[in-house]
């Protein structure tokens, strides 16, 4: 049994939310990154802890449910942006180095340009 590409759609287009927050493969444009890695995840936060918070769950251990359900998202969506810079998604650890690791991946991936072209990670990004 085959299933139509057309059932689903939130794993075929790029930039649908299951695909861009857990996939780390291809590319993603500067615009897409700030979408996804800044403002996708803040919100995302926002909301986990209001919901933990009305479950009575503790501060500190909702700050490390958060972080865990976020450390995914975050690796895979910095991934998608080194790529298009042609380097490899595994400095995208450098968000488990506090502060200066996520402020390295702020200006590199926030503000540098992609590769021209086709890269070994795919075509460049569209948008």
């Amino acid at each position: 049994m085959t299933i139509d590409a057309d059932a689903r759609p939130w794993l075929d287009d790029a930039h649908a939310p299951l695909r861009m927050l857990l996939d780390p493969r291809g590319r993603i444009a500067r615009r897409a990154w700030w979408l996804w890695s800044v403002a996708v995840p803040l919100m995302l936060a926002l909301l986990l802890h209001a919901l933990l918070d009305i479950a009575r769950v503790q501060a500190a251990s909702a700050e490390r449910l958060v972080s865990l359900v976020l450390a995914w998202p975050l690796l895979a969506v910095n991934a998608k942006r080194l790529h298009d810079r042609g380097r490899s998604g595994a400095w995208a650890l450098a968000l488990l180095v506090p502060v200066l690791g996520w402020l390295w991946l702020m200006a590199v991936n926030g503000s540098l340009r992609g590769t021209a072209g086709a890269n070994r990670y795919g075509p460049p990004p569209s948008g």
